[in-house]
Order: C-alpha cells, then sequence, then structure tokens
C-alpha cells in the first residue's frame, strides 16, 4: 500500500523484496519467520491478480498498463526470487512458484512494450537480464540488444541525458552494472565509470548531492549521495578504486539508515560484502567545468559552490549544512525579464553570465497581410514592423577567492527598470540583519551592510545592503522560492557586487 492507502504494485514489489531479504538472512530475528512467509506468499499473490492480461502494471499516480513500472517490479520480485530460491526451502515454494508466474507475464510486456524516458529503455534491459537469468528466452535478449543499439545517452563530461543526479543516475547506473555483470557486458561499466568519476564533483561537503541541473522532478530537492552506495561499492571493489572506496566508507559511518535499501543487492552477490580496497583521497579543493552540462563546481573544504546557466537559479552556496539554495535575478521588463545565462564562459578567471532581451512594440499589419477577420493571435506578431524596441543587456560575473564569492550584476539598456535579486536561504536556519517584508511570507530587504545566515554551526554572510525599492514579486519574474529569501532591489542602469563568504 502507498501513503495515500492505495494498494500499489510497485510498493507490493519493494515489500516483498524487503520481506524475503528478512526472511533468508540468519542473523535476522525473523529468520524462516511463518508469519513472513504467509505475507510473503499473500503479496505475490496479489501482484498476480493485479497485472494485467499482457503482463504489465499500473502506476497508478501516472502510468497505466506501463512496461517501464513493471521493469521496477521485477527487479524487487527478481531479488526476492533469487534468495528465497538458493535457500530453497519447502515453505517458500509456493511464493517462488507465485512469483515466477508473475515474472514470465512480464517478460511478454517488456519484450515488446514500449517506454516514456531515456532510463526506462535500462529499467526495462536491466529487468529482461534478469529475467533472462533466472528464464533463459532468446526473446529478451533480442530486445535487451534493441535498446542497446541506441547507445547510452551519456555526454563528455559524465552525465546521463536527464540530468537527474539523485534519482535516475544512479538508478542508470544500478541497471548497467545488472546488465554487464549478469550478461557479460563489459563495456557497459564503461558509462557507469565517467558517471561516478563526475558524481564525485556534484557532492557537498555533508553529503549532498548538487541537482539544480536535473531534467527531472529531483532539480533544486535535497538529495543525499547514499543514493549512490550500490554503483560505488560494486565499482570500488571491480576496479579496486581507492577513492570510489572513501565514498563508500563515508556512506557507511554517516548514512548507515539509508544504505540499508542495498542490503538485498549484497545478499544476492556475496562478493560485494569482500574488503574495500584501500582509500584514496576524495576531491575537495577544486574549481572545475561540465562545459556539456553548462555547470561549474567549486569546492573549497566545507565550502561548496554551484554556477549554472540556462538556469534561474544560476549560483548556490554551501558551507557544511547552511545553505545559499539559489540566487535568482529578475527585472520588469516586458514580463520576461526573468536572468537565465545563455551560456557559461569563463574569461580571465570569471565564470560569466549573460542575457540580451528585446521589448518591441508592433506596427499595423502591412495592407496584403490583412484578413477578412477581425481575429487577433500571436503568430501574426512576427508579420508586424516593429518600434520603440526596448533592450536590456545583463551580465552576472563571478569570481572566486578561496572559498569567498563576489558576483558582479551588471545591466544596461532601458532606464528605470526595476529589478530584484532574491537570496534563497534553506528552511530552518536563522537570518541577522535583514528587514521582514510585511506582504511576503519569510520574505525580507537587505537595507544595509552585511546579513546573517546560519544553520547548525555554520554561518554565511552576505552583502552589502541595497534596498531601492520594496517591490521584490516583480511582473514576469519566477514566484518566491519556497525558502527564506532576502531580496536586494534597485533600477537600471544597475550595477551591483554581491560578496558570499
Amino acid at each position: 500500500m502507498d501513503p495515500w492507502g492505495i494498494h500499489a504494485a510497485g510498493e507490493t514489489a519493494r515489500f516483498i523484496r524487503t520481506l524475503s531479504s528478512v526472511a533468508v538472512e540468519p542473523a535476522s530475528r525473523y529468520y524462516q519467520d511463518q508469519r513472513l512467509i504467509e505475507s510473503l506468499l499473500a503479496a505475490a499473490r496479489y501482484l498476480v491478480r493485479a497485472q494485467h492480461a499482457d503482463g504489465a502494471i499500473d502506476l497508478h499516480t501516472t502510468n497505466f498498463n506501463s512496461p517501464p513500472d513493471t521493469g521496477f517490479v521485477v527487479e524487487h520480485l527478481a531479488l526476492a526470487y533469487t534468495l528465497l530460491q538458493r535457500q530453497a526451502n519447502e515453505n517458500s515454494m509456493e511464493i517462488r512458484r507465485t512469483l515466477q508466474t508473475f515474472m514470465l507475464r512480464a517478460g511478454k510486456t517488456l519484450s515488446t512494450g514500449g517506454i516514456h524516458t531515456p532510463n526506462h529503455r535500462w529499467v526495462v534491459c536491466m529487468a529482461l537480464a534478469r529475467l533472462h537469468t533466472l528464464f533463459p528466452d532468446p526473446a529478451y535478449l533480442r530486445r535487451i540488444d534493441q535498446w542497446l543499439a541506441e547507445k547510452i545517452d551519456i555526454d563528455p563530461d559524465g552525465q546521463f541525458h536527464e540530468k537527474s543526479s539523485s534519482i535516475y543516475s544512479p538508478l542508470t547506473d544500478r541497471c548497467l552494472i545488472t546488465m554487464a555483470r549478469l550478461l557479460n557486458r563489459e563495456e557497459l561499466f564503461e558509462p557507469v565509470r565517467r558517471n561516478l568519476d563526475m558524481t564525485l564533483y556534484y557532492l557537498h561537503a555533508d553529503g549532498e548531492i548538487v541537482t539544480e541541473a536535473s531534467q527531472r522532478q529531483d532539480q533544486y530537492r535535497r538529495g543525499r549521495i547514499a543514493v549512490y552506495y550500490y554503483p560505488f561499492r560494486y565499482m570500488a571493489l571491480k576496479d579496486q578504486n581507492g577513492r570510489y572506496a572513501a565514498l563508500v566508507r563515508m556512506m557507511e559511518e554517516s548514512e548507515v539508515e539509508s544504505i540499508t535499501e542495498a542490503l538485498p543487492y549484497l545478499q544476492e552477490d556475496p562478493g560485494l560484502q569482500a574488503k574495500l580496497p584501500a582509500t584514496q583521497p576524495l576531491p575537495e579543493n577544486y574549481s572545475r567545468v561540465f562545459t556539456h552540462s553548462q555547470l561549474a563546481r567549486i569546492r573549497r573544504g566545507q565550502v561548496s559552490a554551484t554556477v549554472l546557466a540556462q538556469n534561474s537559479s544560476f549560483f548556490s552556496f554551501h558551507k557544511g549544512s547552511a545553505a545559499l539554495e539559489a540566487v535568482r535575478l529578475a527585472g520588469a521588463f516586458f514580463g520576461k525579464g526573468q536572468f537565465k545565462g545563455d551560456a557559461l564562459q569563463l574569461k580571465d578567471g570569471l565564470f560569466l553570465l549573460q542575457q540580451n532581451l528585446e521589448g518591441p512594440y508592433f506596427q499595423p499589419l502591412p495592407v496584403e497581410q490583412l484578413r477578412q477577420e477581425g481575429n487577433w493571435s500571436d503568430s501574426n506578431r512576427r508579420l508586424r514592423p516593429q518600434s520603440e524596441i526596448q533592450r536590456l543587456h545583463t551580465q552576472v560575473s563571478i569570481a572566486e577567492s578561496d572559498g569567498r564569492f563576489e558576483l558582479t550584476f551588471t545591466i544596461q539598456g532601458t532606464e528605470n527598470v526595476p529589478v530584484a535579486i532574491e537570496l534563497a536561504f534553506r528552511e530552518g536556519g536563522r537570518l541577522q540583519g535583514v528587514t521582514g517584508l510585511a506582504d511576503i511570507d519569510r520574505g525580507y530587504l537587505l537595507e544595509k551592510g552585511m546579513g546573517t545566515y546560519s544553520y547548525g554551526e555554520k554561518e554565511i554572510e552576505f552583502g552589502p545592503g541595497l534596498a531601492d525599492h520594496r517591490w521584490t514579486q516583480l511582473r514576469g519574474s519566477l514566484p518566491k522560492m519556497n525558502s527564506l529569501s532576502v531580496y536586494l532591489t534597485g533600477f537600471t542602469p544597475f550595477v551591483y557586487r554581491l560578496k558570499i563568504s
């Protein structure tokens, strides 16, 4: 059952995987517990009832008769089946038969069905690899080869297409590892290595992962490195990689509850319980540009920052667990003044982001473009001569020195355009030196001097203050972030230097 009280195949499959893991573990107090066996059988029978005639299941929050979501279910069930089969106890025989019935039916939809997203291809292939290992069928291999013929969607930075660093990247790593080891496809380990190497530079000092660049639902959400435990542990042992091993040890010390999700994988493959190689230092002092992702990462020990182009949240800053989750900029310019840097440039040690906007007015349509009906449509704007064209050029340059940052904002062109900078600090911290805005929930102005934000034992200093007006929710700007938002305001022509440390 899911959190909304709806019986769901995915949650049931996870339940089966978890209970199977506990039931077969001699060190568990529930080892071969008859109550677990009865619950497992009831859950397995439910899955068969919930399965469609074509072998697919529903993800009732969005996808129905879904081959890829069936793939997720098969992964859980194949793990459970493998663990139960190894013990081959008579009391689990009916469970295994029922799981086999479900999986063989699922194999039909996985061998022919479609997908929605890039990672779905590898979920389906991973599930088929597991099915082929348990119940060999050349149709499974043919379908895997069809999807693999499209090549793995990884760029030169080591980033998968969806850039989903806390959900779908670790999932893709796990899928590729599973295919590689079960099907002896050694070449599939290479994209995993590249993604893990990149991930070492997407890590904040406290174990959080950079998610700002994601194109999926984890964008701007807090994610932890624990989701990478399985791929990092597997590849640390396979490659005897000391940096991977260092991160695994860190997770085993600080992310214990989260990494228990990986227990069934360690039970399935006892080799994963081998001693890790000697630790090598993790990167903790660097400035690195990921060109294809239009992103730069800077790390100086406890201080970590991210610069992004093509993103309204173009800068973030972490000091331990204290987080300035986003810096955003907007101008009240024809309803389209939310700043997004066109491209990330590195020039003379500065990170540069720029944007050029135009705000034209439109003349009457030329005679030859007139229509009988009087309908107005946006499409006819391109046919109209333009006049009184207003222009706005914005540049943000970012300088760093020993973990201290200076952001210089320069906006030129049309004059007297109201401007607002938003500094979005993580909820749960404490602000000082700022003035509350009566009409904005958790909104503040920094009117003068320096402000501070503290979270736990860490403190971020920012400023100096600038408050030429009190309008912060500009027309055409994005809604305020779900944060403690401090604003700095002015008018064009606008030049302002923001210091963050």
